[in-house]
């Protein structure tokens, strides 16, 4: 993003009560951050012909449908970034900013799309509405998420374009929102232009806490910082709305989950399979909503989602919002197996410390 930095936001000793964060995190003196390995939890393991090769720590936490805390594991009280995991509460402020999408359009101003050819046609169809192009887009160019889309680019001699990264659709709907609603679009993604402070409202709102901190994400647009508690009662309380922007878009994610991913990604996987809005976020965060309004919010410490789908759906199914039996079905499909050569040698599976 252009001539932008990060924002710091101071927060207050009562700030920091209420939003559950203790002091600054443990990264550094004088740093803010997320949990350190001390106040982290082992969440699960990758194991290779019966050794234990590697283990993924963080923290995670359950609510119920009433929004209380039903399980919580290492330190969910303190924040994280939670990259695009904040996607659905970004698209509910372009919803209740008076933007008309289809259900599929909805669905691409919440996803991280793998720019499969269908994921490119439904984003132009939302810049078209603009009267807008890629080149207005403020992402950065990528190439696509899905393998045969990004050699079909590759095959025709294409490059790397902002409406192929995976967060152009809810880029195009920002632009969307700003035309529609006359505010200008060269500066969208400014953390002081009214939609992003319409955005960071939408956030403290849902989540019921003041952001910890404020940043800018990996496609150049505003990131606020929360604790996975507060993450999770914004996505359970979306899940369990009943009407208006909220309610359509979980309706569009539940009918549409290709878009929110893409055909055998995990998110997709488990939208389609078992009713669950998930939305994952990079650098190990991952949330779900189950049909009877629980939710769940994770941090790996280490960055990786190789194991964020497992554990979250292992949660919920302690919690009881899932049966072990659905969570045993889905599991195959995953992509878990760790191999020797072509064959199977172990899985990435749930630590047994959890």
């Amino acid at each position: 993003m252009s001539g932008q930095h990060a924002r710091v936001k101071p927060v207050s000793e009562s700030g920091m009560r209420k939003s559950g964060m203790r002091g600054a995190g443990t990264p550094g003196a004088g740093t803010p951050g997320t949990a350190g390995l001390a106040e982290s939890v082992e969440l699960a393991v990758l194991e290779r012909n019966g050794f234990v090769e590697s283990r993924h720590i963080g923290s995670a936490v359950v609510l119920d449908a009433t929004g209380e805390v039903a399980i919580a594991v290492g330190s969910p009280e303190l924040p994280v970034y939670p990259r695009s995991c904040m996607k659905p509460f970004q698209a509910l402020a372009v919803l209740e900013s008076g933007v008309e999408l289809d259900p599929v359009q909805t669905v691409l101003a919440t996803a991280s799309h793998a720019a499969t050819p269908e994921h490119v046609r439904v984003v132009d169809s939302i810049l078209e509405k603009a009267g807008l192009d890629a080149d207005d887009l403020g992402c950065p160019p990528d190439w696509p998420g899905d393998s045969a889309a990004r050699d079909g680019v590759i095959r025709a001699h294409g490059h790397q374009e902002r409406i192929l990264m995976n967060c152009s659709g809810k880029h195009a709907a920002m632009l969307l929102a700003c035309v529609q609603n006359g505010w200008d679009t060269a500066s969208y993604l400014d953390p002081e232009h009214p939609l992003q402070q319409r955005i960071l409202a939408v956030v403290e709102r849902e989540t019921g806490a003041p952001v910890a901190h404020s940043g800018v994400d990996g496609c150049g647009a505003p990131v606020h910082a929360m604790s996975l508690v507060a993450l999770a009662r914004g996505i359970g309380r979306l899940r369990r709305a009943t009407e208006g922007p909220a309610r359509q878009l979980t309706e569009s994610i539940l009918a549409n989950g290709w878009a929110i991913d893409g055909p055998g990604r995990a998110n997709t996987v488990v939208i389609d399979r078992l009713g669950v809005v998930a939305k994952l976020g990079a650098e190990g965060v991952m949330v779900m909503a189950t049909p009877d309004g629980a939710s769940v919010a994770l941090k790996m410490l280490d960055g990786s989602l190789r194991a964020a789908t497992v554990v979250a759906l292992e949660l919920l199914a302690r919690h009881g919002s899932l049966t072990r039996e659905q969570v045993a079905e889905l599991t195959p499909e995953l992509g878990l197996a760790v191999y020797g050569g072509a064959n199977p040698v172990g899985t990435i599976r749930v630590s047994p410390t959890l």
